[in-house]
């Protein structure tokens, strides 16, 4: 106890600098993969694609090799589309809040490397990546 009370100073910047490292760990949990790491996930380990927007904002612009589940069906459709629940499914909707249930859904019905493109569409676009219509 002594030395407690003697190094508290000490104590307090230990636990101080532990916080400053794990804050970007803890701030970027669930914020969803960029453009370029969806990419990367789709060249390199095959991910698959999954729009889950409404049939007409797929039909205006989607992922060129996205598959089109509406959120509404995803818990019915989603094993049936992908199979093998090891490989990595990346959600995405025109601003990202449905694909962030999505991923919420798939982890839910057992596919561990589900996740999101953060941003959505939008930021697709942004990072001047290509898209298609229907």
């Amino acid at each position: 106890m002594k030395f407690l009370i003697d190094n508290w100073t000490l104590i307090l910047v230990a636990l101080s600098s532990g916080g400053l490292l794990l804050w970007p760990v803890i701030k970027s949990s669930g914020a969803g993969l960029s453009p370029a790491g969806a990419v990367q996930m789709i060249n390199r380990d095959k991910a698959v694609v999954v729009d889950v927007g409404d049939a007409d904002e797929f039909a205006v612009a989607h992922i060129g090799s996205a598959k089109h589940i509406p959120l509404a069906e995803l818990a019915k459709k989603l094993p049936d589309t992908v199979k093998n629940k090891d490989t990595p499914v990346i959600f995405v909707c025109p601003k990202g809040l449905r694909s962030k249930s999505a991923a919420g859904i798939a982890k839910g019905l057992g596919y561990a490397r589900a996740d999101q493109i953060a941003g959505g569409l939008s930021a697709w676009r942004e990072a001047g990546l290509p898209t298609q219509k229907s």
